[in-house]
This record gives C-alpha cells, sequence and structure tokens, in this order.
C-alpha cells in the first residue's frame, strides 16, 4: 500500500506514503460557509482535527466546489511541474489541496520520497520531509471506484482509510496499486522534469528502489489559478 508515516509506502513492494489529512465530502446545501475562490459550493466538506501541524494553516472551508477548474504550478528546483486538478471528482481534496497552497504551506518544502522499483512516484507535501507531517487535519477518501494509478496521476499519499492529509504522490510510470488513495488530478506538463529526478535514483534509506530522490526536488512555490 502507499502509506505515509502515515506512509503511503510502507515499503516498495507493498505500497507508498501517505499523511494525515482530514476531509470528507457529502451533497449538501449551499447554506454552509462558503467554497474556496473558483465555483458555488455544492459539496460540504469534514475536515476534522488529527495531529499536530507541520505548519499551523488552520482548515479550510467546509464548502467546495465540483466546477472550479483549478490549475497548480509547482515551480521546484529541477523545473515547473503543472497540475490540473479534477474538483469534479474529488472536490474535498482539491478544496484542501487549494486552501493550503493559498497559504503557502508547500512553499519551501521538499520531495522526500522516490520510488524506483514496482511503484513510481515521487511523493511531496510534508514540510517535515520526513514522511509523517502533515497539515493538523484530516478528510475522507473521494473518487476511489476503479481508481488508477497511470503515468500522469496526482493522487494524496495516506495512512489508512480517511486520513488524507498535505502529502501527495505524482506518478512518473505507470503503476499498479489497489484503490486505496485518492486520484484528484493529472500532470499537465512536467513529467519529463519528474522522469529526471526519478532517473537519478534515490538514496534507497526506506530499502532498495525507495529512498530519498538523490536530485534535490525542492518546491520553491506552489500557485493555484482558476479558469
Amino acid at each position: 500500500m502507499l502509506r505515509t508515516k502515515t506512509y503511503l509506502f510502507v515499503s516498495v513492494a507493498a505500497a507508498l506514503l501517505a499523511t494525515s489529512l482530514s476531509a470528507c465530502a457529502s451533497k449538501s446545501s449551499k447554506a454552509q460557509a462558503g467554497a474556496q475562490p473558483g465555483g458555488a459550493t455544492d459539496v460540504v466538506c469534514i475536515y476534522k482535527t488529527g495531529g499536530p501541524p507541520a505548519r499551523n494553516v488552520g482548515k479550510p472551508l467546509s464548502g467546495a466546489s465540483t466546477v472550479a477548474a483549478y490549475t497548480a504550478t509547482l515551480n521546484t528546483s529541477q523545473g515547473t511541474v503543472t497540475l490540473k486538478l479534477n474538483a469534479a471528482k474529488a472536490p474535498c481534496t482539491v478544496n484542501s489541496f487549494v486552501f493550503l497552497a493559498g497559504k503557502k504551506y508547500f512553499d519551501g518544502t521538499t520531495c522526500h520520497r522516490l520510488t524506483t522499483a514496482g511503484i513510481f512516484v515521487l511523493q511531496c507535501g510534508d514540510p517535515t520531509a520526513t514522511g509523517s507531517g502533515g497539515p493538523g487535519y484530516q478528510f475522507a477518501d473521494e473518487n476511489l471506484k476503479g481508481a488508477a494509478y497511470p503515468a500522469g496521476t496526482v493522487a494524496m499519499a495516506n495512512a489508512g482509510p480517511g486520513t488524507n492529509g498535505s502529502q501527495f504522490f505524482l506518478v512518473y510510470k505507470d503503476t499498479t496499486l489497489g484503490p486505496h488513495y485518492t486520484p484528484f488530478g493529472t500532470i499537465g506538463s512536467g513529467l519529463d522534469v519528474i522522469a529526471k529526478i526519478a532517473a537519478a535514483g534515490s538514496d534507497e534509506s526506506n530499502g532498495p528502489g525507495d529512498g530519498k530522490p538523490k536530485l534535490p526536488a525542492n518546491i520553491s512555490h506552489l500557485t493555484i489559478a482558476t479558469k
């Protein structure tokens, strides 16, 4: 499985990465707290307190949009990567991600885990770079029915059901995993940047084909744009 320490992958053969986040989405009226900028509120999310925050930025508003069109831009030490976020299929996950980006939660962080055997992902989103850091809240899984993880997938790391937080992973090569990790977007550009990081390998500090990237993958800024 992909776990965080909360680890999304306990071992390369078993799984990857996870963090602590909380969110639960259910259809509801618009009488709840408003959504992040970019769309009307049509889903109500539950963000539960979960562990000490790696950076204390608070919690997102509970209202999320299923129609907002968000693009995330990761400015990294190896190049720029853009992500197309899927609010229609994972509204509470996208709502949280957009919130954290707006609070500069991801700025100045390191993608701390790279797997190159059996599972092919770069894991990011933990300000502590230990695999155990999260935003101090957790939320439910989304978009798991029929979930697959081909190259270009962006998905959440977790420590088990309903423990999503801030850690996410970028799939740079087709990967077979059980449908346990919320897919919430796709890589729009920059897959070659991640492939370059992967080609340099990891330090294998977690075992063969699993460890910190040898080529530093530092995120200076992560910004969000809305159509």
